[in-house]
């Protein structure tokens, strides 16, 4: 069985800053993890490694600096690794950025591709999805759990106040909530194999893509403006009886046409 696990590094804070002009993440200066939903789908992955046997790949997309949880992923269990990197996927949406990585995907053999439900820096919980439509395979999303059962995988899914269990036959994908499952830690001897084994490296030249269909340019969203958190002002606070604190709030909603 051959997995692949598709992991981001994100910044290590909520305090995310973007370029004013670009609308693009500015990561200079800021500590750096693997995104906590991608770890708990590495986890589900090596899981099922561990329980019914298979080959663990895990690929990402970003600057050269993002070998680092291609190696923390190698150190936790994962087999092979590829990183996905080029000024030309700079500056990508969620649809740019799901395009690039499928086209790369279908180079690969694979059974079953697991995402993290969504990135902590863009909280979108789109690039996952999307992957799988461009490669035409089935998905079920937030999921906590996973098995394997007569060649099939068998997924639990986090639903509102329910759970569904669901069945698919393989080629199909899956994102995992990282709330729900707790990510193994790296071993000393899975480190120091991780820090021997190649990560292979791949360019724009190996999708087959035109320029204009990734990046900036292949990117149909636009940030149009952004900014930090304006400040609230201080509220007045009022001590009254409840008829009158209607009548209050009644008449301020009013006077700022909210209803």
């Amino acid at each position: 069985m051959n997995i692949i696990v598709c992991v981001k590094q994100v910044p290590d804070t909520t305090e995310v800053k973007l370029d004013p002009v670009t609308g693009t993440l500015i990561r200079e200066g800021v500590p750096t993890i693997m995104n906590p939903d991608d770890k708990a789908a590495l986890e589900l992955a090596l899981q099922l490694k561990d329980n019914n046997g298979a080959t663990v790949t895990v690929v990402t997309m970003g600057p050269p600096q993002a070998e680092k949880v291609l190696r923390e992923a190698l150190g936790m269990g994962a087999d092979e690794a590829y990183l996905m990197t080029d000024r030309a996927f700079a500056g990508a949406d969620t649809w740019a950025t799901s395009k690039t990585i499928a086209a790369f995907l279908k180079t690969l053999q694979y059974d079953l591709i697991i995402c993290g439900r969504q990135a902590i820096d863009g909280d979108t919980a789109q690039v996952g999805p999307q992957i799988c439509e461009h490669l035409g395979i089935p998905q079920v999303s937030y999921c906590e759990e996973v098995k394997m059962e007569d060649g099939a995988i068998i997924a639990k899914r986090q639903f509102e106040d329910r759970h569904h269990i669901i069945k698919m036959k393989t080629p199909c994908a899956l994102t995992a909530l990282s709330e729900c499952i707790e990510p193994r830690y790296m071993n000393v001897g899975k480190i120091v194999d991780a820090y021997e084994k190649e990560i292979k490296v791949i360019g724009f030249d190996a999708l087959g893509l035109e320029r204009d269909e990734i990046g900036l340019k292949g990117s149909p969203t636009k940030v149009k403006k952004s900014g930090s958190k304006g400040v609230i002002p201080k509220g007045e606070k009022m001590e009254v009886e409840p008829a009158e604190a209607a009548t209050i709030i009644t008449e301020y909603l009013h006077k700022n046409h909210i209803i």
